[in-house]
């Protein structure tokens, strides 16, 4: 079944070479129960964002229909205001609705804490509200650091070096999420900051994945998920990254174990990232959301 999304948003011409897409005009038109998925957009460059996840959501044989949601308290300027204003909703648009599934991303905000961050209070009330009015949220990077503070009070902590490059993870304990992936799993990082993890094995949490470089990487609680990674990159994102940094004058090092010997890009997560972000739509939000939301 197919991923719903509008025609016109940049997304829709992207997928519908690879992955099974709809409109949401044709999709009124079919008697079938979709889930129905927010996702909460705090990246910059919202579009890139989009992509990322509506790909590999698309992967699902599950009919998805997605609303975007920005923060209100602030609005950056890497995005277009046009593009917000057509696709995108705020808080208090969705008060009173349910959702079968949540997605928070990451932000470039890991320097501040997180009470400095200028909407923190307005993403305070969204993950409560996740909390009680979703079945399951999946928290990505920054995302899944804000959710672990903000419900575990896990604290925050400033790495030696940026975890920065693909890292291999292994299997701490087996879960739905990670049916089907390879015992050593890869991932993307691009953070400078992890967890406290004496605080996390302290907590009662579940560690899924762990890596020897990467530490601590995935962990859940009775109904969400935090991925201190990010899955959801493109082959090029660590690049395109990594150039923007040395054009800034950053003192940044190469992605580690993103190059072969040729120092050409290798694409080593994706099937990984496509398992797990259709395991948690079947497992975690099908089979687990009501009927009647």
């Amino acid at each position: 079944m197919p991923l719903i999304i509008p025609r016109d948003i940049p997304a829709f011409e992207l997928l519908k070479s690879h992955a099974f897409v709809i409109d949401t005009q044709r999709a009124q038109h079919q008697d079938i129960r979709t889930l129905e998925v927010l996702i909460i957009n705090l990246m910059p460059i919202k579009i890139e964002t989009e992509n990322q996840i509506l790909s590999l959501l698309a992967n699902s044989p599950l009919q998805v229909n997605i609303t975007l949601l920005s923060t209100a308290s602030y609005v950056g300027s890497n995005t277009s205001k046009s593009h917000l204003e057509r696709f995108y909703v705020n808080f208090s648009d969705i008060l009173g609705r349910n959702f079968d599934g949540a997605i928070v991303t990451g932000a470039p905000v890991e320097h501040l804490a997180y009470e400095e961050v200028a909407y923190w209070e307005e993403l305070k009330q969204i993950m409560d509200y996740l909390k009680a009015h979703c079945t399951s949220t999946l928290y990505l990077c920054w995302g899944a650091m804000a959710g672990l503070y903000h419900f575990h009070k896990i604290p925050k902590v400033a790495l030696s070096a940026k975890a920065f490059g693909i890292f291999e993870h292994r299997i701490i304990t087996q879960d739905s999420l990670l049916t089907g992936v390879d015992e050593i799993v890869k991932m993307p990082h691009s953070r400078h900051s992890g967890i406290d993890e004496k605080s996390v094995r302290a907590s009662g949490l579940k560690i899924l994945l762990e890596g020897e470089e990467s530490g601590i990487s995935a962990l859940r609680d009775e109904k969400d998920y935090f991925i201190l990674a990010h899955p959801e990159y493109a082959k090029d994102t660590l690049l395109l990254e990594y150039e923007r940094d040395k054009q800034k004058g950053l003192d940044i090092a190469k992605p580690l174990y993103y190059f072969n010997e040729r120092g050409e890009v290798v694409l080593s997560w994706k099937s990984s990232a496509s398992v797990m972000f259709s395991n948690w739509l079947n497992f975690s939000v099908y089979q687990n959301t009501p009927f009647v939301l």
